[in-house]
């Protein structure tokens, strides 16, 4: 018997927030700004993995940009 493992494909709000080591409410304004790009799905708010991969960069970039 194969066993099939299914990955995440969306994480919450709470998720990113743990991930990202922000606050709750820090990260519900990111998503609410549209920093962080998500989908209402009913009356839950989803985003992408590849959502939270595309702000760290963009946070990276501008950061090493100011550096420079």
């Amino acid at each position: 018997m194969t066993t099939t493992v299914i990955e995440r494909k969306w994480h919450t709000t709470t998720e990113v927030a743990d991930m990202l080591g922000f606050g709750l409410s820090k990260t519900k304004m990111l998503v609410l700004t549209g920093e962080i790009r998500s989908v209402k799905v009913g009356r839950n708010r989803r985003i992408l993995p590849a959502w939270v991969d595309e702000y760290v960069q963009r946070v990276t970039a501008d950061a090493e940009r100011w550096a420079s």
